[in-house]
């Protein structure tokens, strides 16, 4: 798989995250929990802001960011108009930090031992695609179940 693959996949799919968000009928419904759906669609869309403004923006793009996990879980409320900014702006980031890495470095080791164990660049990125799918499909899920 190339860079530009990559940046590929990822624009892809931010983009069909803020048409998600955007697709909800109520905002009010990003937010909504049920007794079987633990995490609502806001929460799951701030935890993949989170998680790849970490690990693709901070660690191989360099753009500064702390991340806040804790409220990727617990924060409720965020406006919708702002998270799609969000996803906007991460877009760009993910795309900025994915051009700045030399073909090379894919097969070279992630910065981090996220999993207890050296990974290559390669391995990570297509790991935080199929996490990023992952939620996304459950946003999904939960905006046709939650949101009427």
């Amino acid at each position: 798989m190339t860079i530009e693959e990559l940046i590929q996949l990822f624009e892809r799919d931010t983009d069909r995250l803020k048409q998600e968000i955007e697709a909800y009928s109520n905002e009010e419904n990003l937010w909504k929990i049920d007794h079987s759906i633990a995490n609502s669609a806001g929460n799951l869309c701030l935890h993949l802001l989170g998680n790849m403004s970490h690990f693709v923006g901070k660690e191989i793009g360099g753009f500064d960011y702390i991340r806040n996990r804790e409220f990727e879980f617990s924060g409720k409320g965020v406006p919708r108009s702002e998270l799609v900014d969000m996803v906007e702006k991460l877009q760009g980031i993910v795309t900025a930090s994915l051009e700045g890495l030399d073909e090379a470095m894919l097969d070279k080791d992630y910065p981090l031992k996220v999993f207890g164990s050296k990974m290559s660049h390669s391995y990570f990125l297509i790991h935080l695609y199929g996490h990023f799918n992952y939620h996304l499909g459950q946003i999904n899920y939960h905006r046709r179940l939650l949101d009427r």
